[in-house]
């Protein structure tokens, strides 16, 4: 029988998996949106990029409904602080996916420059929004949110929509955005042919040398902020309560778990060395290694926002005491219990299962493809 720290701890990775698996595969289709005016020279050239995510756009947003519900299930302080703190952000962003399905669906339905371009920038605004919203958010987790529990442990949000919007969150957006341009331009390095695939593999190069330059720099800024150090006793396996544990602010030390455990330097250094790689396995055209650069890149930035926060999910910048962490704004040991047993059943399914779709709809879409299906395809 698994402890109930233990299955704290594995709830935290299990939630840091799902959204390493949003950002990758999601990240890549919404990078492709984003790319159509960008890369996108005729409507032919726009109907290849968005074919070449039409079988997986749909199934690549089930990690985003994941992680949502499973945030709800293991955290269901932080479900609740994020919906109060973030509400008007998040309902930008879902509102944005929303846009995605339509343009996806309809954009060929009727043979006309109009609607077909007003599918494109609904597709564009699906990709551009949540991107920035979602690095906006968690540039302001890692400054920490100004919200505070009453007795009850009911949230009292005392932010604004427009105070999210400050320079480091800003900063962190501009990186998701990038992050995420770089996602989609590599997969469209594997995907496409002719003066399509040149022109995504010089955009590769580009947005993989801003995507390193932005992470240095916020890691610059990152270094300075202060980080939270709960100073009381720390009790992994008492029954959660926020309320039960004193916090302090410590001067720069937003990245004292790195400080702590120096091994872990291995993974910013990553999230700046996997860029350059992708940039220069992009000038030789290597697809494939740029494309898995990239998520490499994708998966290092994420964690060291991460490891940076841990134990820590919602810091409090009002009351640190108030802040939320892996021991004290989990569920019980059961519910815990059986999301670990769901994960470890169904994830590796889910896995493989998503595997086995990319490699039989691997392939390369050119025009003559989409000459060949033109009344199948999106």
């Amino acid at each position: 029988m698994i402890d109930y720290e233990t299955l704290r701890c594995v709830a935290w990775v299990i939630i840091g998996l799902l959204l390493i698996g949003f950002a990758i595969t999601d990240g890549f289709d919404m990078g492709v949106s984003m790319l159509l005016p960008v890369l996108g020279k005729s409507d032919m050239d726009r109907r290849i990029m968005i074919n070449t995510v039409g079988p997986h756009w749909d199934g690549n947003q089930v990690w985003l409904i994941t992680a949502g519900g499973a945030i709800f299930a293991v955290w269901p302080l932080v479900y609740a602080v994020s919906f109060s703190g973030f509400y008007f952000a998040m309902l930008l962003a879902l509102a944005s996916l929303w846009l995605r399905p339509l343009g996806f669906d309809y954009r060929s339905k009727i043979d006309s420059p109009v609607w077909r371009d007003v599918c494109d920038k609904a597709l564009f605004a699906g990709g551009l929004i949540p991107s920035v919203i979602f690095g906006v958010a968690f540039g302001n987790l890692m400054q920490g949110i100004p919200f505070v529990l009453n007795d009850l442990l009911m949230t009292s949000y005392k932010g604004s929509f427009w105070g999210l919007l400050n320079p480091f969150a800003l900063l962190c957006g501009l990186l998701s955005l990038s992050m995420i341009l770089t996602q989609g331009s590599t997969w469209l390095q594997m995907k496409t042919t002719g003066s399509l695939h040149s022109r995504a593999c010089a955009f590769s190069e580009l947005s993989a040398i801003v995507t390193a330059a932005l992470y240095v720099i916020a890691g610059i800024w990152a270094y300075n902020l202060d980080g939270y150090h709960i100073s009381s006793a720390v009790v992994t396996d008492a029954a959660a309560n926020p309320l039960n544990k004193q916090v302090v602010t410590v001067a720069h030390g937003l990245f004292q778990n790195f400080n702590h455990y120096p091994v872990l330097w291995i993974i910013p250094a990553l999230a700046v060395i996997a860029p350059i790689f992708t940039a220069l396995s992009a000038k030789k055209q290597k697809d494939g290694t740029a494309f898995a650069m990239s998520s490499i890149t994708v998966t290092s930035i994420i964690l060291t926002a991460g490891i940076a926060l841990f134990p820590f999910i919602i810091p409090s910048s009002i009351n640190p005491s108030h802040s939320l962490t892996i021991w004290d704004a989990t569920s019980s040991e059961k519910t815990l219990g059986i999301v670990a047993l769901i994960a470890v059943i169904m994830v590796p399914i889910i896995l493989g299962y998503t595997l086995w779709c990319y490699r039989k709809m691997f392939g390369r879409v050119d025009k003559s493809y989409i000459e060949q299906n033109k009344t199948t395809l999106y």
